[in-house]
């Protein structure tokens, strides 16, 4: 038989599917507790985030009118989450400090020192199965996390029944998927 929903239920949507709303996403380190930034604040106001993306360079090596390609170096594209803002802006200013102290605004004079551990953060974004906080489905940590952009939040007349929210990128070093790639 060409098409079986059936089959297709059972191979391609194992236990009905992941679902993406299931997750939450924590930071941690000096950084975090440096510039006032709560990780239970921010746990419940990450209103979405995303398992990174992984990219690996081409070289391409000319031989003989042929181009061979060999895997070059990995890549990491920043990681990017979308907070919900509250009227005391706590999670907003804690981000616009940490981004001011690596250098600030009129005379871009960076007020920490990486050494001390007040320039990185750590994150890890944890995805859930449908059957709650006991069935993990993967957990990916992020290490070395600084803000590189904070966006903006849209104010307007018409808008009505709708909760402020920003996002906020991030760089790093690298990540690891817990129990899957380590090293």
């Amino acid at each position: 038989m060409a098409f079986s929903i059936n089959t297709f239920r059972s191979t391609a949507l194992n236990n009905a599917g992941a679902r993406a709303n299931l997750f939450d996403a924590i930071i941690s380190g000096s950084a975090v507790t440096a510039f006032g930034l709560s990780q239970p604040e921010f746990k419940f106001a990450c209103k979405s985030a995303q398992i990174p993306a992984m990219t690996v360079g081409v070289i391409e090596v000319p031989y003989f009118g042929r181009t061979v390609k060999v895997p070059g170096n990995k890549t990491f594209e920043n990681w990017s989450v979308t907070i919900i803002n509250d009227e005391d802006f706590n999670l907003r200013n804690g981000f616009e400090k940490w981004m001011a102290a690596m250098g600030t605004h009129e005379g871009n004079i960076s007020t920490i020192n990486a050494g001390d551990g007040t320039l990185y953060g750590d994150a890890v974004v944890t995805h859930y199965g449908k059957t709650g906080e006991t069935n993990v489905l993967a957990e990916y940590s992020f290490t070395n996390i600084f803000p590189v952009n904070i966006g903006e939040i849209a104010l307007s007349w018409d808008t009505n029944d709708a909760i402020e929210e920003f996002t906020v990128e991030f760089a790093y070093d690298y990540w690891h998927h817990t129990g899957i790639v380590t090293a």
